[in-house]
């Protein structure tokens, strides 16, 4: 089966149209989304709707609950707060339904999907090889998916990484850039396929990741997209303009 797995959506109609047309492009058998469909963005109806029609999987993640007041916001940055209050307000009664809908994980297919990590499908950031180790020693699947941090990435441990001396080596792993093809058919993997809508890994195009199956080969894309149209849509929405700005520079 050809897959195409993205994450962290957040709104951003454009990244997510221009994704879409490159994953029909490239014959996939299903789309699968590992959640922040909404948050800091200016269009969580629209990209709830195409989500809807195109994902036959997606996650809730940390930004949908906290859309949905479901989650506490006072560790959210100021940006990401106002935003949240923002989205509220304008999500329509079909997009919470849906969004109510979703789990944050998802364990019983051939790959194990998370939004944010095996250990803390909400919350848990995993950007670190000692981390990530952990991690992949409880996840439910040989291959995982991770969204959350908005950083294309991977980490891997053999089959047997835990040693008879009691050894916990912990992963290899890397940031990935467009292009970067990964042979997943041996070893335990989690793996970051970016983020759709708001980069931070200094690429501000849109980022997902093929996946075949078959041959157990994933590959990672990104995608140039309108950033204009998508900034001022944040901006004439008066959300805070920093969330426009920082879609420029992928951070």
């Amino acid at each position: 089966m050809l897959l195409a797995i993205l994450s962290d959506i957040h709104a951003n109609l454009p990244a997510l149209e221009t994704v879409l047309d490159e994953i029909e492009g490239a014959g996939v058998d299903e789309a699968w989304c590992l959640g922040d469909v909404v948050g800091y963005g200016a269009q969580p109806n629209e990209c709830a709707e195409l989500v809807r029609e195109h994902c036959s999987i997606c996650l809730v993640g940390n930004h949908d609950l906290a859309a949905l007041d479901e989650l506490d916001i006072s560790t959210f940055s100021p940006a990401a707060a106002a935003a949240v209050r923002w989205t509220r307000d304008a999500m329509s009664e079909r997009t919470t339904a849906f969004l109510r809908s979703l789990a944050p994980a998802e364990e019983g297919r051939e790959v194990a999907l998370y939004h944010a990590s095996p250990r803390d499908p909400v919350w848990e950031y995993v950007l670190w090889p000692d981390q990530a180790a952990e991690c992949i020693r409880v996840q439910a699947s040989r291959v995982s998916f991770i969204g959350h941090s908005h950083v294309a990435l991977f980490f891997a441990l053999p089959e047997d990484s835990d040693s008879a001396h009691g050894q916990r080596p912990d992963a290899r792993g890397a940031q990935a850039g467009a292009g970067t093809s990964l042979e997943v058919g041996r070893g335990r993997w989690l793996i970051n396929p970016g983020s759709v809508g708001q980069p931070r890994d200094g690429d501000a195009r849109a980022a997902w990741l093929e996946l075949d199956t078959d041959a157990w080969k994933a590959t990672f894309h990104r995608a140039e997209y309108d950033i204009d149209r998508a900034a001022d849509a944040i901006v004439a929405s008066n959300l805070p303009e920093h969330l426009a700005r920082r879609l420029y520079v992928g951070q």
